[in-house]
């Protein structure tokens, strides 16, 4: 008889069935680092529960079909009469009730809240990232709404709420509401001060009549969103944020006209829609004219949130990549033993425990809550915002190319983190936003940049190439006349000196070395894989190893 010609040799198994948390040391450590040591044993249980959730097969297949079957527009019924609503997958419903369920809504409502979901987030951006953004949403209203006392007692039980209730009702009648924003117009985009759509007051204080459109509204089917619209019959009351509810205190359907869903590189799985307003019904969040400083702690926690994400979607691929490269075997040897290939993976795993161990730090701070610490999330947000998700899509890409082909047929998984890795970079702001927004810190807010400086000077002394960049970063900031054209530059500085920092006083030493010989002493090429051949790349490899 002859042999079979269908012999599977020399390919990795799937990586499914391990907790994605726990697997994660860099994560791991940061959450041991900055939560209470009373919360601890509480937390590792509930992230750990988590990642094992995340790493099931069972799970990883609703990602899948969430992403393969994109949200459907229906906008009339069978009758003629709108209802503009969005169909999803039943898998999209599961992630998203998983994600509510994981308390990854609620971090404000409980201690060491904001340091336990980042890591959830973190971990739960890996199995499908679309799901991510209604859960960001609705955990960043909260800092909006507490600009109105009245409407925040009503809202955020509803908003840090653990029960995913997906049916459109009014939010009173719900156990647990989701929320959206609406800020970006098609005239405007990120020039939100270019908005057209008015705000006509009504009888009732603090409520109004809507007239206008947004151009990028993601989870339409959300209970509620904050918009931003001009004040006024004409608008003269100027910029200010509305709570627009989807669904009316007597059951009606508010005017929330869904014109379509757009077409996205990625982040398939998720509704991002066009929606038109036109007599719809409105409540003032805050005061006239004061709607970007009212709103301005959304978008503050959503940027946050992109940080996550991408570090999410980095360690993924990270960890995809050695996992491979651990069974798959060539010119005699296992990848992830020739030096070569160690040094792609361990440039790579660089990139990744920084990113996490910057975005754990921030969330860290918003714990704290103080009044250092808020102004060093007033640099550190944007600064980490452009940086890390810029960072993104050439690790990603890098990540693919480790798996060879396998990497770029869709079944592997990678081709849809690709897609997805250039979405946090645009949204809250595009990178020469977020560029803009640190100049604007630094020329306006002293402490900001004072409480930076301190936490990055925590670690001087301990690395001669951090001491160094840091020197030279004082050197630029000491002149900021004309720093516009400059500040892609600066801003990138000023985050890789922070995560060169956090690593020298947190990582092991082998993983400080190389961030610090590379990123801040500026030993590499320009592309992965170029790392100083002096370095301990075994080391830093198997940490970023996930255990399977």
């Amino acid at each position: 008889m002859a042999a079979s010609t269908h012999t599977v040799t020399n390919q990795a198994p799937p990586l499914v069935a391990y907790d994605l948390f726990a697997a994660d040391r860099a994560l791991a450590e940061a959450v041991e680092r900055h939560l209470d040591p009373a919360l601890l044993d509480d937390a590792r249980a509930e992230l750990s529960a988590l990642g094992r959730t995340s790493g099931s097969a069972q799970v990883q297949k609703w990602g899948a079909l969430a992403n393969e079957n994109p949200p459907k527009l229906l906008t009339h019924d069978r009758y003629g009469e709108r209802v503009d609503e969005v169909e999803f997958h039943p898998s999209w419903h599961r992630l998203l009730g998983k994600g509510v369920s994981a308390g990854l809504t609620a971090a404000w409502a409980r201690p060491g809240g904001h340091v336990r979901r980042a890591a959830g987030f973190l971990v739960w951006s890996q199995v499908e990232a679309g799901n991510g953004c209604p859960l960001s949403m609705t955990h960043a209203a909260v800092p909006a709404l507490r600009a109105d006392p009245a409407l925040a007692a009503e809202w955020e039980p509803r908003l840090t709420s653990t029960v995913y209730d997906q049916d459109l009702r009014p939010a009173a009648r719900k156990a647990g509401a989701l929320f959206g924003m609406g800020m970006t117009e098609k005239q405007g985009g990120s020039d939100v001060r270019a908005n057209t759509t008015l705000a006509r007051p009504l009888a009732e204080d603090g409520t109004y009549e809507l007239t206008g459109h947004k151009w990028f509204c993601s989870a339409p089917m959300s209970d509620g969103f904050l918009v931003l619209a001009q004040a006024g019959a004409a608008g003269e009351g100027g910029l200010t944020c509305f709570l627009v509810p989807r669904v009316l205190a007597d059951g009606t359907r508010n005017v929330f006209r869904i014109q379509r869903l757009k077409d996205k590189l990625g982040n398939r799985s998720n509704a991002s829609a066009e929606v038109e307003f036109d007599g719809t019904w409105a409540r003032r969040v805050g005061e006239e004219g004061r709607g970007v400083r009212t709103i301005i702690g959304m978008v503050a926690a959503t940027r946050l949130d992109c940080v996550l994400g991408s570090a999410g979607l980095m360690r993924q691929a990270v960890a995809q990549a050695v996992h491979h490269c651990e069974y798959r075997e060539a010119f005699g040897g296992r990848l992830i033993d020739k030096p070569l290939m160690r040094n792609v993976l361990a440039d790579l795993a660089l990139e990744s425990e920084a990113a996490t161990t910057l975005a754990l730090r921030l969330a860290a701070a918003y714990d704290d809550g103080g009044e250092q610490e808020r102004a060093f999330l007033r640099l550190a947000v944007p600064a980490a915002k452009y940086w890390v998700t810029k960072r993104c899509t050439p690790v990603v890409a890098e990540a693919l190319e480790c798996l060879g082909g396998n990497g770029y047929v869709e079944e592997s998984g990678m081709p849809r983190l690709l897609r997805e890795s250039p979405l946090n970079s645009v949204w809250e702001g595009a990178g020469n936003v977020q560029a803009l927004d640190v100049l604007r810190a630094l020329q306006r807010e002293p402490a900001a940049l004072n409480a930076y400086l301190q936490e990055v000077g925590l670690a001087r002394g301990a690395d001669h190439r951090l001491d160094g960049a840091i020197k030279d970063l004082l050197t630029e900031l000491a002149d900021l006349d004309g720093m516009e054209g400059r500040a892609r530059r600066l801003v990138e500085r000023i985050a890789v000196v922070l995560q060169g920092s956090l690593l020298v006083r947190f990582a092991p030493p082998e993983v400080a070395d190389a961030f610090c010989a590379s990123r801040l002493g500026g030993d590499r090429g320009a592309s992965f894989g170029t790392l100083p051949h002096t370095l301990d790349l075994a080391a830093v490899v198997e940490r970023a190893r996930p255990v399977s």
